[in-house]
C-alpha cells in the first residue's frame, strides 16, 4: 500500500472572525468554513496523515499554531503569498517529501501549487475535480463523510 498524505485548504473564514479575542489556536480549529471543515473532517477519517495549505503559512499539521487572523490567498498577487521554493523547504522540513500519493481535497488554486512543490514523480489524486463549485465539493464531502466511504476520483 501507498504511503499517502492528504492535502487540505485553509479558507478565508476563521475562529477569529467570531472570537477576535482568541490568541492562537491548533490549525484544525483555525479554520471555520463549511467547505474547510468538510475537507479537514474528510482528511481526519480517511487519512492517516494530512495537512492544511495555507497562503500564509505554508503545510500545518492539525496541531500546529496559528497565531492570529490573516487573509490571504495563493492567486491574490500579494508578496506575503509563500513562496513555491519556502514550500519546499517546508515539505522536507516536516517529512512531507517521502510520500507516494498526494490527495489534494482542494480547488484548482490549491492542485497547481501542490504539483509546483512536490513535482511530477509522485502519485497524484483529486477527488473533487470536475466538481463545477463549492456547492457540489462540499456535497461529494458530506456524502463521503455520512457514507465513510472515500471519494473515487481522478
Amino acid at each position: 500500500m501507498k504511503k499517502r498524505l492528504c492535502i487540505t485548504p485553509c479558507g478565508a473564514a476563521k475562529i477569529w472572525d467570531k472570537h477576535p479575542e482568541l490568541g492562537g489556536v491548533q490549525a484544525k480549529d483555525a479554520y471555520i468554513s463549511p467547505f474547510g471543515t468538510a475537507c479537514h473532517t474528510y482528511a481526519d477519517i480517511f487519512f492517516e496523515h494530512w495537512v492544511i495549505l495555507s497562503a500564509k503559512h505554508g503545510f500545518l499539521f492539525p496541531t500546529d499554531i496559528v497565531p492570529g487572523n490573516y487573509d490571504l490567498a495563493f492567486n491574490s498577487g500579494s508578496p506575503d503569498v509563500i513562496t513555491v521554493e519556502a514550500l519546499k523547504q517546508q515539505a522536507a522540513e516536516k517529512g512531507l517529501d517521502v510520500f507516494e500519493e498526494i490527495v489534494v481535497v482542494a480547488g484548482k488554486k490549491h492542485i497547481k501549487v501542490v504539483q509546483q512543490v512536490f513535482g511530477a514523480n509522485r502519485a497524484y489524486r483529486f477527488p473533487l475535480q470536475g466538481c463545477r463549485g463549492i456547492g457540489y465539493m462540499l456535497q461529494k464531502l458530506n456524502d463521503a463523510i455520512q457514507q465513510n466511504k472515500e471519494i473515487e476520483g481522478e
